[in-house]
């Protein structure tokens, strides 16, 4: 599970077998869980988190949003699936 970045406490990540859906990514900290897609950053699913949370995690991730697909691509090619 590849970790994207960490930010403000928030751990930011994908699992290689999401590889196969549209991007996304997903969001954790101190238990709670979101997942979020990522053309355009939307929210998809969550536990947890308070609403003002996802609007700070959407934020950062609209923010850095160019370099998590990098890196989605990035995974990508290694597999061969570019």
């Amino acid at each position: 599970m590849p970790l994207v970045l960490r930010i403000k406490g928030y751990r930011v990540w994908f699992y290689e077998a999401d590889l196969d859906e549209p991007p996304h990514v997903h969001v954790g900290k101190e238990g709670k869980e979101a997942k979020f897609w990522l053309k355009p950053v939307a929210l998809a699913k969550y536990r947890g988190f308070k609403h003002h949370e996802l609007n700070k995690i959407k934020n950062f991730l609209v923010e850095y949003q160019d370099d998590i697909l990098n890196i989605w691509q990035k995974e990508l090619r290694k597999r061969g699936n570019s």
